[in-house]
């Protein structure tokens, strides 16, 4: 990926090389000097850039009109202003045309780069938002199921290739994947999409009523039958039946199931007529069937009947950039479901959600924009906005194990707490409240600049602005 391209105006050669000489410690970037603000127009206008940095009095143009003509090239582009020539009027109209930041000479060079490293990690991360919404419009989708990962598309071309025929299909995944997804998936691409689709949850019905809410039963079959009663495998005749969490069927019905699966044919609870049922089975669970029937829980015979084909789902910590496709994908569908539709996420989340692991999968995922949309103040989830846990996990560092409480007379234990903890403000005040920029400031990793702000309760948010 190229580096950022600056461009610095102004019309004081040593100024221009002060500026370019602090400026090239920012890995990759290419700097661009111009004396001349009329040249530093067509510049603009031929060429894409990702910061502008810019003299205020300079002959033949003013950077505020310099900055003006720059923000209709790119009305994103980050401008820093600076001026030997101070003025409250002109750095309140600087800031009102979109100026990022306004430095009066002379400024330390280790502000400079501080700003400018922390403004081009903003647009970076505004242009991945931005393109994540384009690519996220041009996702292939199927159903519900969104991802561009290697591991997702090996699921879809599966999806592909077996949804138009009638073999039954099992599903393996982590609780959370989106099992039941890739279920629907398989139903509306085949050819009995116009029929019914029918769910079952084998672990959320009750032992005792598993067979007859199956099969059916027939009048007066048990006490409190009072009429017939169609089964759900009867139900779906036609279309699609979903065995969710199969694992969780209890032996003694899985030979029953096995005999219906192989003949196609069920018998009520209390009934004498077999009955032919046209139905397709796909099943799912997050449980290793193999050692189910090594460990006896689970009948071999119906574990290679359900298994013609396999689709395995990754993890969500294995589907890379998906992660933030699904999140923006959550955005828009929880806040419509909210009614609190928020732009977009902060830098730093982003960052969170791409280091978290993700134990609950897509479902956790869904859960913790959804608590970030209810949480938020502004219009973007913010770190605050998360759960502690996933913030502090994030950090990849392990959580530090409980410790005895100090001491009546440990003051020097007391006196570092207090130190880190106002050394940890003064930086977030340094730094507008933006941790990242904070955290490189205080040369802490920012997984634990992070966990330092939870553990003093210390809030960004209050720092910004």
């Amino acid at each position: 990926m190229a580096g950022p391209r600056i461009l610095i105006v102004d019309d004081e050669e040593g100024m221009r090389e002060v500026c370019s000489d602090t400026l090239e410690a920012i890995p990759d970037a290419t700097l661009i000097t111009c004396a001349d603000p009329q040249r530093a127009v067509r510049l603009l206008a031929e060429g894409e850039f990702d910061l502008l940095l810019t003299d205020i009095q300079m002959p033949g143009m003013s950077g505020v009109e310099l900055l003006t003509l720059a923000r209709k090239h790119d009305p994103e582009l980050p401008v820093v202003m600076i001026t030997g020539f101070p003025s409250v009027e002109t750095a309140v109209s600087s800031l009102k045309l979109g100026a990022v930041d306004y430095l009066t000479k002379p400024f330390l060079p280790e502000e400079l780069l501080a700003n400018v490293t922390r403004f081009l990690e903003e647009r970076r991360l505004r242009s991945e938002n931005r393109l994540l919404r384009q690519r996220l419009e041009g996702t292939r989708r199927f159903g519900s199921l969104i991802g561009e990962s290697d591991a997702m598309r090996v699921v879809f071309d599966l999806i592909d290739r077996v949804a138009s025929t009638d073999v039954d299909v099992l599903i393996q995944g982590e609780t959370g994947t989106g099992k039941e997804l890739v279920a629907g998936a398989l139903h509306e691409r085949s050819r009995r999409s116009k029929e019914r689709f029918v769910p079952v949850d084998c672990g959320a019905i009750p032992e005792t009523l598993l067979e007859s809410e199956f099969f059916g039963y027939e009048k007066g079959a048990f006490t409190g039958a009072q009429a017939r009663t169609t089964g759900l495998l009867e139900y779906a005749n036609r279309g699609t039946f979903f065995l969710d969490e199969l694992g969780e069927l209890p032996i003694q019905l899985q030979a029953k199931l096995l005999r219906a699966l192989q003949e196609r044919q069920i018998r009520r609870v209390g009934g004498k007529t077999e009955i032919s049922v046209d139905i397709r089975i796909v099943s799912a669970t997050a449980r290793d069937l193999l050692a189910e029937v090594a460990a006896g829980r689970f009948r071999e015979d119906l574990f290679y009947r359900i298994n013609v084909v396999q689709i395995a789902i990754p993890p969500l910590r294995e589907r890379g950039d998906d992660v933030l496709l699904l999140a923006e994908h959550f955005r828009v569908r929880c806040g419509r479901e909210l009614g609190r539709e928020v732009s977009g996420f902060a830098d730093e989340v982003l960052e969170i959600l791409l280091a978290y692991r993700w134990p609950g999968n897509v479902r956790e995922l869904m859960n913790v924009v959804r608590r970030g949309i209810a949480m938020a103040r502004g219009d973007k989830i913010q770190v605050d906005d998360l759960p502690d846990h996933l913030v502090l996990a994030a950090g990849h560092e392990k959580p530090i194990p409980d410790a005895p409480e100090p001491g009546f007379f440990d003051l020097r234990a007391k006196r570092l707490a207090s130190f880190e903890r106002d050394y940890l403000i003064q930086k977030l005040r340094e730094h507008g409240g933006e941790v990242s920029a904070a955290a490189v400031a205080a040369q802490i990793p920012r997984g634990t600049f992070y966990r330092l702000l939870k553990n003093y309760e210390i809030k960004p948010a209050e720092f910004r602005g």
